[in-house]
């Protein structure tokens, strides 16, 4: 019995902890929420950036778009306490829209803090921007970032994710384009209904990590709670011998 409870102990404790080593650290990179929108939508995109460092603030943040399949449309929402700069550029050729064609596209977008405020050590902040009509063709869109933090330090998001692989140190925030769903046929649009459709799929990327690291925690209790149980059970033994 008493090797019984030692084993529970040990096993909830290392699984919990293996729990939270896998989910705490993913939160602190620098996301893009949601994580998939349908071909030929339009979509709100929001990156998610928190502060890592104790010391420092996030005072910056430079998201680059990608060229190889660019945007034609790209708006920023306006953020209290922080200005936005817009680089365009011509793409390798014009893109067909359903106004005309597009000869210039957002390349990169600047966030920067006014009054070096920023995003303090233990708390995170979102920017956001409406976007597409996303690539015809499935597949992953890579946002390369770079993360400025009031002590000169740049963190480098840019590692783009291979299929397979493990994920990198550095991941830059992805967007995987799917084949086009029933939201293209709704009687609202497709502008309207993807966007949508992607305001309400955000909270529930927040709810998996809440939920994984809780899971965590409860299985580092219950294997505390063994390894008590089976101190308990031995201690009882020996005063009974």
């Amino acid at each position: 019995m008493i090797r019984l409870y030692r084993r529970v102990g040990v096993l909830g404790v290392v699984a919990g902890a293996a729990v939270l080593a896998t989910t705490v650290p993913a939160s602190a990179h620098v996301t893009l929420q949601p994580s998939t929108a349908s071909a030929g939508s339009y979509a709100t995109l929001s990156f998610k950036v928190p502060t890592e460092e104790d010391d420092a603030s996030t005072t910056g943040i430079d998201v680059q778009f990608p060229v190889d399949t660019p945007l034609a449309s790209v708006s920023v929402q306006p953020k209290a306490g922080w200005t936005y700069k817009i680089t365009k550029a011509a793409p390798a050729k014009p893109l067909s829209t359903d106004d005309g064609q597009v000869s210039e596209v957002v390349t990169r977008i600047t966030w920067t803090a006014q009054g070096g405020q920023g995003i303090k050590p233990g708390e995170f902040d979102t920017f956001t921007v409406s976007a597409g009509p996303m690539p015809d063709k499935a597949g992953q869109l890579a946002f390369k970032a770079l993360q400025t933090y009031s002590n000169g330090d740049v963190v480098r998001w840019v590692d783009v994710a291979q299929p397979g692989a493990e994920e990198p140190d550095k991941p830059a925030p992805s967007l995987t384009v799917t084949a086009a769903g029933a939201a293209e046929g709704s009687p609202t649009g497709v502008h309207n209904s993807a966007a949508m459709q992607n305001v309400a799929e955000a909270p529930q990327a927040d709810d998996s990590d809440g939920t994984a690291r809780w899971l965590g925690i409860i299985g580092v209790v219950l294997g505390a709670l063994g390894l008590v149980a089976g101190a308990f059970a031995l201690v009882t033994a020996r005063r009974r011998a």
